[in-house]
């Protein structure tokens, strides 16, 4: 649900910028890389080092641009299946480096090895939910469901820390990847129950 309505809201939000983009000659992919490159770079040279605010809003400011490289596809009618096969691949290296900067974190300044096994759970977790769709998609099926897409994970996340950044205790953010990771195995269940029934069906038809 959020995954949907949020990306309406801001896609209408970005569209000027992505409009001037074009008009710049930067292509969608260079914009899907340099927010890669800043997700990557806010997460691992912030949040190890403490810096969880700081780091929250570095990767903030280039989260978005996987809306806006999406939206120049689109109005630059350059929609194909490289751009698909990119952005996918290079949002799990970006999800990759935000969970694990957790991870150096609690293993390091934050010193709270539970917190540390909850991030690395989050980080695996997320990369099952997606491929559990991904390869159900090749198989011709479909597994777009479950209660934690990848938008809801990226904001819960991203939100905690960056209070946590700001003064909020510390085990709420402990509190929230064990939802996170709860709620991600939940979801490769519903998607591999899915894929199950879809299956069954076509094996009886």
């Amino acid at each position: 649900m959020l995954n949907r309505y949020a990306r309406a809201f801001f896609t209408a939000i970005f569209t000027p910028t992505a409009r001037f983009l074009l008009r710049m000659g930067v292509s969608p992919d260079v914009v899907t890389l340099v927010g890669t490159l800043g997700v990557c770079v806010g997460a691992l040279a912030f949040f190890p080092r403490g810096e969880l605010f700081w780091g929250t809003m570095f990767i903030t400011a280039f989260v978005f641009t996987d809306l806006i490289d999406g939206t120049m596809a689109r109005m630059s009618d350059r929609v194909t299946s490289w751009g698909a096969f990119l952005d996918s691949t290079l949002d799990r290296i970006g999800d990759a480096a935000i969970f694990g900067g957790l991870v150096l974190y609690f293993t390091g300044v934050g010193d709270d090895a539970v917190s540390a096994a909850l991030a690395l759970a989050c980080l695996a977790l997320g990369f099952v939910t997606s491929y559990a769709r991904a390869r159900a998609e090749g198989l011709g099926m479909r597994a777009d469901v479950g209660i934690a897409e990848r938008a809801e994970r990226l904001v819960a996340v991203l939100v905690t820390t960056g209070f946590v950044g700001l003064g909020l205790p510390e085990w709420v953010l402990t509190a929230v990847l064990a939802l996170l990771a709860v709620a991600s195995l939940v979801t490769v269940v519903q998607r591999m129950l899915s894929v199950r029934t879809q299956a069954r069906q076509g094996v009886s038809g």
